[in-house]
């Protein structure tokens, strides 16, 4: 099996740089890891979801309160649009089992950008599947399923924005 490529970022004034809009990133072989945060290549497959009735299981009971539609929970009421850790689903809020990566772990996903692990899917199983969050239907249909080389950061990275400038 082939040795996972390191991609760094540099970790002294990360948060004022990210802050600012403004990002660095450095790819570098060597083992030296003097303020630096690795992160690692990881073949990665992605789904997308939206928060819809059909991505996210849920329906309107008879008084229109949207409830979860099937399963263990059915109809019991459905938070529409928070996620399993709490916050309001945005662009960059990805669904992965929390088991392998924590709440707040930081992934850059080729052709999405970076996404922070907020969520946990019902068929999210393992370390190599993850759920990216559209606005959209028809946009997470477009993306489609897709096996990407992510670069997956440990916990306790710094928030980068989705836009920001990919490692290289």
């Amino acid at each position: 099996m082939r040795a996972a490529r390191p991609i760094l970022i540099l970790a002294a004034g990360a948060a004022f740089l990210l802050a600012g809009g403004c990002s660095l990133f450095i790819r570098d072989e060597s083992p030296i890891r003097d303020g630096l945060i690795r992160g690692e290549l990881v073949t990665i497959e992605t789904t997308a979801y939206c928060p819809c009735g059909k991505c996210c299981n849920w329906k309107r009971n008879w008084r229109g309160q949207p409830v979860i539609a099937s399963g263990r929970y059915r109809g019991r009421p459905k938070a529409v649009g928070i996620t399993a850790s709490g916050t309001k689903a945005r662009p960059g809020t990805l669904a992965a089992d929390t088991r392998y990566y924590p709440f707040g772990t930081v992934i850059y996903i080729p052709g999405y950008g970076y996404g922070i692990v907020e969520d946990r899917g019902g068929d999210i199983r393992g370390r190599r599947r993850l759920d990216l969050f559209y606005t959209s239907h028809s946009d997470a249909l477009q993306w489609g399923r897709q096996k990407l080389q992510c670069v997956v950061f440990p916990p306790g990275t710094p928030r980068i924005p989705q836009k920001a400038k990919p490692p290289q």
